[in-house]
């Protein structure tokens, strides 16, 4: 059997010199790396930082997903709490956004990131002092440890399982935010026009907003179609055509 190898004289063999070259290389640098440059390259965002969510923060700005964790929704409630000596449901969604905004304070935060998520953001590793936040939020019991899309955070999190902390700190099991979400969107796109189910709003100061089935007003919203008001199947075709998110209060 005879065998193709790079090298030669004439230009057909030099071309092909050439890609065999290439991709030699290209193979050398996926076995160092483990990553192909189709990937996203490391991108470093630092300055003060603005708290969306428990997990969402606006640094230079770039909005930045913390990356492997998920955070209550801003209007998600958890069980078994003491506030006020009673033993009742808890606002998690709102403590975590809190949480973060105490945990940052004022100090200038810096974010490693290498991608981006569907919605444009970028899903970032943050640290304040050389503290990993993301770590910091699963490790108080203000997020999970979003297993679908990472593992980073799965001994913080059972860290913060066995100290009975924050969404822990319940013998019941609080609703893991994907499946909030997902529960709530269920229920709002059968009313929906056409399931459609993310209202956008727009303020009296003209801004347009855009409400999630988990935002803490949405079921206060009405969409006034007359109005420029509309409905979104997305959140990605909500920010495509110029809406911003909902911020938590």
């Amino acid at each position: 059997m005879r065998v193709l190898l790079c090298g030669g004289l004439s230009a057909v063999r030099v071309a092909f010199a050439l890609a065999c070259g290439l991709l030699v290389i290209q193979v050398l640098v996926i076995a160092a790396t483990g990553s192909s440059a189709n990937e996203g390259h490391l991108e470093v965002f630092s300055g003060t930082a603005r708290v969306v969510d428990g997990d969402t923060i606006d640094v230079a700005g770039q909005r930045l997903r913390l990356e492997g964790i998920d955070a209550p929704e801003a209007g998600q409630r958890c069980p078994g709490r003491y506030v006020g000596g009673i033993l009742g449901p808890w606002r998690c969604g709102r403590a975590a956004t809190r949480a973060l905004v105490k945990l940052i304070g004022s100090r200038p935060v810096t974010c490693e990131s290498q991608e981006t998520d569907k919605y444009d953001r970028r899903i970032a590793t943050c640290f304040v002092g050389g503290m990993d936040i993301n770590a910091e939020m699963v490790r108080r019991g203000h997020a999970w440890a979003f297993v679908k899309y990472s593992r980073t955070y799965v001994k913080h999190e059972a860290d913060a399982r066995a100290a009975k902390v924050g969404i822990w700190a319940s013998r019941e099991t609080a609703q893991p935010a994907w499946d909030y979400r997902k529960r709530r969107w269920a229920g709002a796109e059968q009313v929906a026009p056409e399931g459609c189910a993310i209202k956008g709003n727009i303020s009296r100061k003209g801004q347009r907003i855009y409400h999630t089935p988990w935002s803490p007003w949405y079921k206060k919203v009405r969409v006034d179609t007359r109005h420029g008001e509309r409905w979104f199947c997305d959140e990605a075709q909500a920010l495509a055509a110029g809406w911003r998110s909902a911020r938590v209060r």
